[in-house]
């Protein structure tokens, strides 16, 4: 018992520093000017709400538009006064988002705004988006400094180039500001002598991460650089304006390009020192998170902010980032895990406290890469019902790892066959081999999708890592399993097929799928040691 809290106390310590010393403050070296960012991106959904949450229908002519739903005048008020502090001005993306006036509020707070009219392939609605932006304008003229005609319609396909022009030059013949239209690089190199002449700037956005060759951090600022002076040269006479550019705090790698706290943070200010050598104005994308992003583009589109969507600021814009601030609460996960598991072998077997740990802080892992991540009720059940499975798993390979340790032999296997009869009758089998099958059938099917469709999809190593680690207890305690059926088969060879593909499809750069892939591979190997060599069909009664 003594040797057993003593190791306990020595692996909390240990798991500690492993958990402290990568979240060390990085980056403390990259500066940026001390002062106020150009302008932010402001969509002012709270994070509870998104933009199918409101509701503006048409009003009886000569009545203003009534929307419910939506972010009240209140906590948009709010949200500039918390932008004023970083930022001289907003980009918003249509004239139509709640029951509030944009343009006062902005006044208030201090801030000048870059007015958005969201076109689509609706005419109506278009039509309702201009007039409301071009009386916008109007009425604020001090405040509004540009209106944009338009976000992305041409990558969209929305509109053709005609329609579009002829949406801008009927804005532009009812407004006194500058007139822009917001497009990714390739649809201004491909449509802008056509646009150039209807606008009066040419705002461009350059989003590295999702660019179809993803970039670095570093590559990135030097390639924004060249595109700037390549827009220069294509629009002579025609200020050039970086619309949105960014970088997301979390999600998946594409590539070399990894989202991170530090990434955004070094990306942000090595573009605003760029941005003032090159003398371009700018916008990045954006104020805060956005969780409802999460539908269309995965965890990172919902991690772009400069806060968090509880409006916390994700990191200073100048001095050390820390990756994970909350590090310490997932370390006391680690440790307290680690003991009880190991508690729950009686401390008899002190080769059983390193596993232990290995479980506990797997599970801490697990919790790290699943609670900052619910934005919707899907994902909820998800942590509801994976965290508990995975905690349960834990403890069942531990235990099983103790038997054999003391020389006992397992339980008779429960086959894949029997799993899925007592699924199908609504009574599950809860042990460690039902647990195993589902887990593993579960990895290969999202690793399946990960190679047909993976752009938005992350990584999974937060929701199978405890049975990766179980997994690598099989080779360590020489636990076989034993004429594996045809179904766990299927489900090995699959995942093992998939996570080789999906490397392949990543490539090297990527490390977080790398890393992935060979867990994947790890938590197949068992069943694919184990199969028949000479091909007889196993895993059947006779």
């Amino acid at each position: 018992m003594k040797r057993g809290i003593i190791a306990c106390a020595v692996l909390s310590i240990l798991g500690f520093f492993l958990w402290g010393t990568p979240n060390q403050p990085q980056a403390a070296d990259v500066t940026m000017p001390a002062t106020k960012f150009n302008s932010l991106s402001y969509a002012p959904f709270q994070a509870w709400q998104s933009p199918n949450s409101l509701n503006c229908p048409q009003p009886p002519p000569g009545q203003p538009i009534v929307c419910q739903g939506g972010p009240t005048a209140a906590e948009v008020a709010k949200d500039l006064k918390l932008i004023a502090t970083q930022a001289g001005g907003i980009r918003t993306y249509s004239a139509i988002e709640g029951n509030f006036d944009i343009g006062a509020l902005a006044q208030q707070a201090g801030l000048k705004v870059w007015l958005g009219i969201w076109l689509s392939s609706n005419p109506r609605d278009n039509a309702r988006e201009m007039a409301a932006g071009v009386a916008e304008a109007n009425r604020y003229p001090g405040v509004i400094t540009r209106v944009v005609v338009g976000n992305e319609v041409l990558l969209r396909r929305d509109l053709s180039v005609d329609d579009l022009i002829a949406d801008i030059d009927q804005v532009k013949a009812q407004v006194k500001q500058p007139v822009a239209y917001a497009d990714v690089t390739d649809f201004w190199a491909q449509f802008g002598q056509q646009l150039a002449p209807h606008v009066d700037i040419v705002m461009i956005h350059f989003l590295p991460y999702w660019e179809n060759k993803p970039l670095d951090v570093d590559t990135s600022i030097a390639t924004i650089k060249s595109t700037i002076d390549q827009f220069k040269t294509e629009f002579p006479g025609k200020p050039i304006s970086i619309g949105e550019t960014g970088w997301p705090s979390r999600g998946r790698w594409r590539g070399p390009a990894a989202p991170s706290r530090v990434n955004e943070a070094v990306f942000l200010r090595e573009f605003v020192t760029l941005a003032g050598q090159e003398h371009v104005d700018y916008n990045l994308i954006e104020a805060f998170d956005q969780p409802w992003k999460y539908e269309d583009e995965g965890v990172a589109g919902a991690n772009w902010g400069i806060w968090n969507a509880e409006r916390v600021q994700k990191f200073p814009l100048n001095g050390g980032v820390v990756e994970h601030p909350d590090w310490p609460w997932y370390a006391i996960i680690g440790a307290i895990a680690g003991s009880l598991l190991f508690a729950s072998t009686g401390f008899r077997n002190i080769r059983l406290a390193v596993p232990a740990f290995a479980l506990g802080n797997g599970f801490a892992i697990a919790c790290a890469g699943t609670l900052p991540m619910l934005y919707d009720n899907w994902l909820v059940l998800d942590a509801v019902v994976n965290l508990p499975l995975q905690a349960l798993f834990a403890v069942l390979a531990i235990r099983r790892a103790d038997a054999i340790l003391a020389g006992h032999k397992p339980p008779p296997a429960t086959t894949a066959a029997q799993t899925l009869a007592a699924l199908r009758r609504g009574k599950p089998i809860i042990n460690y081999d039902s647990l195993t099958f589902l887990f593993l059938v579960s990895a290969a099917i999202f690793q399946t999708m990960l190679v047909f469709d993976g752009r938005y999809r992350d990584a999974p190593m937060a929701v199978f890592i405890i049975p990766v680690i179980a997994a690598v207890f099989r080779f360590w305690t020489k636990d076989k399993p034993t004429n594996p059926a045809w179904e766990d088969i299927l489900a090995a060879n699959t995942l093992a097929i998939a996570a080789i593909a999906s490397a392949l499809m990543e490539g090297q750069a990527n490390l977080d799928f790398i890393t992935w892939s060979i867990a994947a591979l790890v938590l197949a190997a068992p069943v694919i040691m184990a199969q028949n060599p000479k091909g007889r069909r196993v895993g059947v009664r006779k």
